[in-house]
């Protein structure tokens, strides 16, 4: 029986608890589709900084990279520097994991969760590429003059032909997966910012090696518009780093909300890191209140990337039937316990497996 070592941090806020809840659904899923999971937890994140002022050993790096997928419930924690924790951890597995392709899936799983007029779920089903480990998240940044009138701080957007191409080229290769609409739409400000042109120039090259693929182009700013208007139009998107980070939070207030949102970060044949995109919400710690959708369809994009397709697409099944029959009737803060959520799915999940 195949076993796979997933390092788990369950972070900050509400990140355990719904970190706890995917967990549960990773072990039922892996009992119905014969597969082992050795779950490694690690303490890193705000709480265990304030009471260390460790945030992320490079032994403990080592070992986490080493495993199969990582797991990240939330980080964040309005007690320490903007960005302190978000940089040690996330960002320094995202830049040292080279994890370039940030993977959102957009879709709705039942309408009435849609704040967009007459949209059904045929309307939104799409995946956005993100760029992921270039652009202007680099870190080249300083300041000149710190505190003075006359200050200045500049930052450096960083793009290679390499690390464009390869994001692209993903896109495609996702949309041959697909097999949906069979299109890739280009999403920059080519017109504005001319380093883009890098984007235009090499997205064109790329395409001839997918005949069956219709290609289109959108600047960042009509790219919002439709995705209101219009979010059918979308199939596959690949776009920049911090246009990505933009729009996918307007992809997941049209899926239904932040607790229904899952991600991925990965380096394809190497390493993959899964979370859902909501923050840490300190507010609604321990208050058993949190959705954990979104963490139960990352861990379920985690199984997938693993290679337990079943288990992955029986997941989004289970979160479907529960939506689509109400019986979750919400995906926001409150709408049920984050406990009973779990349960809900468990029991679904169970219930499928038996139908099989």
């Amino acid at each position: 029986m195949t076993q796979y070592d997933i390092a788990v941090i369950p972070g900050d806020g509400i990140g355990t608890e719904v970190t706890d809840q995917a967990l549960r659904v990773v072990a039922i899923a892996s009992e119905i589709f014969g597969f082992q999971t050795r779950i490694n937890r690690y303490p890193f994140g705000s709480e265990h900084y304030l009471a260390t002022k460790e945030i992320f050993p490079d032994a403990a790096f080592e070992e986490v990279s080493a495993q199969n997928a990582i797991f990240l419930g939330a980080i964040g924690d309005p007690r320490l520097p903007v960005g302190m924790i978000e940089y040690g951890i996330i960002a320094k597995m995202r830049f040292e994991l080279d994890l370039y392709v940030n993977l959102r899936p957009i879709k709705l799983y039942d309408a009435r969760l849609c704040p967009l007029k007459n949209k059904r779920p045929e309307d939104i089903d799409m995946v956005i590429v993100r760029e992921n480990t270039e652009g202007a998240y680099t870190g080249m940044h300083g300041f000149a003059h710190k505190g003075q009138a006359l200050e200045v701080a500049t930052q450096t957007m960083v793009y290679t032909r390499e690390g464009v191409e390869r994001a692209i080229r993903y896109a495609f290769e996702i949309a041959v997966e697909r097999n949906k609409r069979n299109t890739v739409t280009l999403i920059d400000k080519a017109n504005a910012v001319r380093a883009h042109d890098i984007w235009t120039r090499t997205f064109e090259i790329v395409a001839q090696d997918y005949p069956g693929i219709e290609t289109k182009h959108a600047y960042i700013d009509a790219a919002c518009m439709w995705m209101i208007k219009n979010p059918e139009w979308f199939d596959v998107a690949v776009t920049p780093n911090l246009f990505g980070d933009i729009i996918t939070d307007l992809g997941a207030m049209v899926q239904g909300g932040m607790g229904i949102a899952a991600s991925a970060n990965i380096h394809p044949g190497r390493h993959g890191l899964f979370e859902p995109i909501h923050g840490s919400a300190p507010k609604h710690a321990g208050k058993n209140v949190a959705c954990p959708v979104a963490a139960i369809l990352a861990a379920g994009m985690m199984l997938g990337y693993l290679g337990e397709k079943q288990a992955e697409q029986a997941i989004e099944k289970t979160i479907t039937d529960l939506l689509r029959s109400s019986r979750i009737k919400g995906v926001g803060t409150g709408d049920h316990q984050t406990t009973e959520v779990g349960d809900m799915v468990v029991a679904e999940l169970r219930a499928l497996a038996a139908k099989v």
